[in-house]
């Protein structure tokens, strides 16, 4: 499996998070699994979201496809996104 995370400020979370939601879709069709999304505390606008891929094809085709800039243009993502790919070295459950 692989990991996408992606780091951006939006200007309302709360109207980011509906057009986020429409875009499952694609997500799917590109290979996501699952994904979590953050805020920072205190500042709800501060969002990262990490998504799980099959692999790191997967991922990479995902951020090249145009209806992910659509979306996130809709979505009122401000600035460049940071985008970063990684894999899984462990998981631990408590």
């Amino acid at each position: 499996m692989s990991m996408l995370v992606v780091h951006h400020r939006v200007r309302d979370f709360e109207a980011w998070k509906p057009a986020f939601d429409e875009h499952e879709a694609s997500r799917r069709e590109h290979g996501a699994v699952r994904h979590w999304v953050y805020r920072t505390v205190g500042d709800p606008n501060d969002v990262v979201v990490a998504l799980e891929f099959r692999s790191e094809k997967d991922a990479r085709e995902f951020v090249e496809d145009p209806s992910l800039r659509e979306a996130m243009e809709r979505a009122g993502v401000e600035g460049e996104p940071d985008i970063h790919f990684r894999e899984q070295v462990e998981a631990v459950a408590y």
